[in-house]
């Protein structure tokens, strides 16, 4: 569990006309007849050479992760500066310069025109700048059943619609990556709603997949549900078809701990590749049993591409740090900023 809120039908998984069929075409080569239909060969108006699966680049090796300015803690640190605190003026400053996740909620953006209007104004910022915008996707139906801090979400009949305007829009990127459903998976066991959740995330992974969008899926952390629980939910939704899985988002396992359990989880699902979220656990002790705004903590590792020989595509800081769990351990509400907090995590890892 973690706190994440930030400011048609089910459809069975399948096959689906894919989103970018039609829009990116620089000509069409070659008309198949295959099983009584037609298929379209084409190529991307980006792409200077053959098609590449986008599930099969690395894109945070190739390019630097978009960051974008954070209002809030601009704010936040020019009052700190007005009232003469300098060193956290300067820490949330610092902070404000480490690229993070895109959170993309109904909360904040409840139509499918609202997220693509947004998306599409991120897009429109990191592609001149060849840098990669990391979306995350966090509106399935009773999000956060276990933890209720960040409960919410669409309804079922709403949700891929919504999903199906994220894949379109993140589509129009040169470059771009999606996290999909922070603890879904990982909650649907311990909420019973396994079916449900896995019809409805099989579908979008369906509809990232076949815009050509890199995704991750969710995977929890490691002192939640163990991979060989875990590992057949991912199978079901479609891993295998994507680039692979995210742990430790909005959490506080030490890498150490992630790295064991990400591989755990790689090669039961044929060496599939991962991110660590690595925002606030750089205190580095043993499991941490509080997931909600507990003491103790630091930031960790700042983002950044590794190759280590592993499964481990990079690390990033999915959920901005500088935001609360929810209101537990004196926090504001899950996702708003907390100042305090925010310099309490920085100078715990010496900045």
């Amino acid at each position: 569990m973690s706190g994440h809120l930030h400011h048609p039908p089910v459809r069975e998984p399948g096959p689906r006309h894919p989103h970018w069929l039609g829009r990116r075409l620089l000509t069409v080569a070659v008309v198949l007849a295959v099983v009584g239909t037609a298929a379209v060969a084409t190529v991307r108006h980006f792409q200077a050479g053959p098609f590449v699966d986008p599930q099969s680049v690395n894109q945070l090796e190739r390019h630097s992760q978009f960051n974008g300015d954070d209002p809030g803690l601009v704010a936040a640190s020019k009052q700190a500066a007005a009232d003469g605190d300098t060193k956290a003026s300067q820490v949330l400053e610092r902070i404000d310069g480490v690229a993070t996740g895109l959170w993309l909620t109904p909360e904040r953006y409840p139509t499918p025109a609202d997220v693509r209007a947004y998306v599409v104004s991120v897009v429109a910022d990191a592609d001149p700048a060849g840098t990669v915008p990391v979306f995350v996707v966090y509106g399935i139906p009773d999000r956060d059943c276990t933890g209720q801090l960040s409960a919410g979400g669409l309804s079922a009949d709403a949700y891929l619609p919504w999903v199906d305007a994220i894949a379109d829009s993140v589509a129009r990127a040169d470059q771009a990556v999606v996290v999909l459903e922070p603890d879904a998976l990982p909650s649907a066991i311990q909420c019973n709603v396994v079916d449900q959740r896995v019809q409805l995330m099989a579908s979008a992974v369906d509809a990232l997949r076949d815009a050509g969008v890199t995704t991750y899926v969710d995977a929890g952390h490691s002192d939640w549900v163990s991979p060989d629980q875990l590992a057949p939910l991912l199978e079901r939704v479609g891993v295998g078809s994507v680039r692979g899985f995210t742990t430790n988002v909005s959490n506080y396992q030490p890498t150490s701990a992630e790295t064991a359990y990400a591989e755990q989880l790689s090669g039961l699902l044929d060496g599939a590749h991962y991110l660590i979220d690595t925002g606030r656990n750089g205190a580095g002790a043993g499991a941490v049993t509080d997931w909600c705004n507990p003491s103790g903590q630091a930031l960790g590792r700042e983002p950044g591409y590794l190759d280590d020989g592993s499964a481990l595509d990079a690390y990033v800081w999915i959920k901005p740090v500088g935001e609360s769990d929810g209101t537990c351990n004196g926090g504001p509400a899950a996702g708003q900023l907390w100042v305090q907090r925010a310099v309490e995590l920085a100078e715990a890892a010496g900045w």
